[in-house]
């Protein structure tokens, strides 16, 4: 009977697990997570007016509950938790789902100021993450620069401008819904150091900045002649001509009634955070224009744009995992069709899926056929792997060590939670934004019998 550990519970890891007991019909999987909740970044990542994407939990969730998968949550893997060559020893294979846990940065002048952050701190505030930083990126703040014209920079930029009104019936934290619903936003710039033709958002996330209500959306009418395509997209690929499509009736002025105005930017690329008061208070700006091959060169050519909130959103890069190989090059674990190599050589029962295996690229569906190429490895590799004794279950051992997981029923105790949270506040559900409270919510399932 083969034993995988799958370590990450968000959509590479879930996949993984779907096709280890859909492929092999012995075989037992256990999910492990640092976090006591599952699914990742769909439940800390997506944000949580997107009810559609959010809705991806329930297939998530079927798989966590097949009768051969078993979750456990709060387990941390690596120096501070169990060590993975531990993990090698009570499975007969190890797969690594573990994403891309940091975020580019600028490398320029006054990046690290007080209200300098980058947009996954922001996203991890209001989704509620436990690792999050406290209150206190609205404080004070009249105008905003988020960096970046990615789908994240788009959600970033939307929650800043939402009202209470659509957010309350969300499962946003009601710390982070209080601290928007005060805010005095009333200017959000969005900036690319490229052109309008060129920006890496989706349509369908673009159009929604036009939905918001009492907010304004222009694009820069100047920053857009810069782009040759901007006046004739009839060459572009279809998503990146439906953007210009979009931004092209964004031209004209705002009107005048509106509350908040998005401004979108193009052509500007950062150089410096400044201060004021002893935080950022501007961020300047290098004027760029393209290079005739893809890219931008600059100018020479400065502007300054107030924004006593700054959140960057230029891509992610992976982590080394503890106790793998990585190629900081690539931000991934050096593999071959999954199997992790070293010193290019295949490491035996040792597996990637997801980010750490491809790097930052694709959408939540991509993670399917990832997931796919690398159990179709470990499944080739199966009879020499399951060759080796194991523990009967693995569980007992970690709990020897000292582990203390949260089971299923702990995990469904903290949706009770929150649901008997949402109440109390008059809202639906409401997400539990701390570790003690996690922990404890996940504590009132008691001693569950567990699923071998």
């Amino acid at each position: 009977m083969l034993r995988v550990a799958v370590v990450g519970s968000g959509p590479s890891g879930c996949y993984t697990a779907q096709h280890l007991v859909q492929l092999d019909p012995g075989a037992r999987v256990d999910v492990l997570d640092r976090l006591p909740c599952p699914y990742g970044l769909v439940r800390y990542g997506v944000a949580p007016d997107h009810e559609k994407i959010k809705s991806l939990q329930n297939g998530l969730r079927t798989v966590l509950e097949h009768e051969r998968v078993r979750f456990l949550g709060a387990v941390p893997v690596g120096p501070d938790g169990v060590p993975a060559a531990r993990l090698r020893e009570l499975y007969h294979a190890v797969v690594f789902c573990v994403g891309a846990a940091a975020d580019r940065r600028l490398d320029v002048p006054g990046e690290d100021l007080p209200g300098s952050w980058s947009a996954t701190e922001f996203v991890s505030w209001y989704s509620a993450h436990p690792d999050a930083a406290g209150a206190g990126f609205l404080r004070g703040v009249r105008s905003a620069v988020v960096v970046g014209v990615g789908n994240v920079a788009v959600d970033v930029t939307r929650m800043l401008a939402r009202g209470t009104r659509e957010l309350r019936p969300t499962d946003m934290p009601h710390a982070a819904l209080t601290a928007l619903a005060a805010s005095g936003v009333t200017r959000i710039h969005m900036v690319g150091r490229r052109g309008p033709s060129q920006a890496r958002f989706t349509t369908k996330e673009l159009r929604e900045l036009g939905t918001l209500p009492d907010t304004a959306v222009q694009a820069d009418a100047d920053d857009a002649a810069l782009d040759p395509a901007f006046a004739d997209p009839s060459g572009l690929p279809p998503l990146r001509r439906r953007n210009v499509e979009v931004l092209r009736g964004w031209t004209a002025p705002p009107r005048p009634d509106a509350r908040r105005l998005i401004r979108l930017r193009f052509f500007l690329r950062p150089v410096e955070l400044l201060a004021r008061n002893g935080r950022v208070g501007a961020v300047r700006f290098e004027r760029t224009v393209p290079d005739g091959s893809g890219g931008v060169t600059g100018t020479g050519r400065f502007e300054d744009i107030e924004g006593q909130l700054v959140l960057r959103s230029v891509g992610y890069r992976g982590v080394p995992p503890a106790g793998l190989p990585f190629d900081a090059a690539t931000g991934t674990v050096p593999h071959l069709a999954g199997r992790v190599l070293r010193g290019g050589a295949v490491a035996p029962g040792e597996y990637v899926a997801g980010w750490i295996k491809r790097g930052p690229t694709g959408v939540i569906g991509t993670n399917r056929s990832c997931a796919k190429e690398t159990v179709t490895s470990l499944l080739e590799d199966a009879p020499s792997l399951t060759s080796r004794p194991l523990p009967a279950d693995p569980l007992p051992a970690l709990r020897a060590e000292g582990v203390d997981p949260v089971l299923w029923p702990g995990w469904q105790s903290i949706e009770r939670a929150e649901s008997r949270l949402g109440a109390s506040l008059g809202r639906v559900v409401v997400k539990l934004a701390d570790w003690p409270s996690l922990l404890a919510a996940a504590g009132e399932a008691g001693d569950a019998v567990t699923r071998l």
